[in-house]
Order: C-alpha cells, then structure tokens, then sequence
C-alpha cells in the first residue's frame, strides 16, 4: 500500500450566519477568505446580491444574481454567441 503524503491546505474560508433565513432583508451569508494565513478577502451573499470585498480595499464590488449567473456561465461553458 502506497503512502498518502499530508498537503498543508492552501485555503481557509469561515462563514458567518447574520440571520438563518436569507429571505429576510439585511441577512447574509459572509465567507472571510484566507490564504495561507493571509487574508485575501470577504464575500457577501445575500438575497438580491453578491458583494465582494478584497483585502485592504475600502471599496466593494456589488453584482446582482442575474449578472453572476452570467459571468459563471460564460466561464463555465464559454461566450453564448
């Protein structure tokens, strides 16, 4: 039997709940990214929009679900022509 080699995990993700039923308004699902022990930064799912905000930047990119589901389809499965 051959043996398995331990790989030390690239990436951390720790979620928070702030209400547990995203159909209420100001609930979200946050997911603080880390990676190797570096924050890379923090995505905010709620009911009408993703937000996502990089590390150390005071900004934030919103994008409604509509444009999501179009951004992972075209990388997905390509450009619709």
């Amino acid at each position: 039997m051959a043996e398995r080699t331990k790989t030390k995990r690239k990436y951390q993700v720790n979620a928070e709940l702030s209400n547990f039923q995203l159909a209420k308004v100001k609930s979200a699902l946050t997911l603080r990214i880390h990676a190797r022990g570096e924050k890379v930064g923090e995505l905010e799912v709620g009911r009408g929009s993703l937000v996502w905000r990089g590390k150390d930047r005071q900004r934030f990119k919103r994008i409604s679900w509509g444009r999501f589901t179009d951004l992972m389809n075209d990388l997905a499965y390509g450009r619709r022509r």
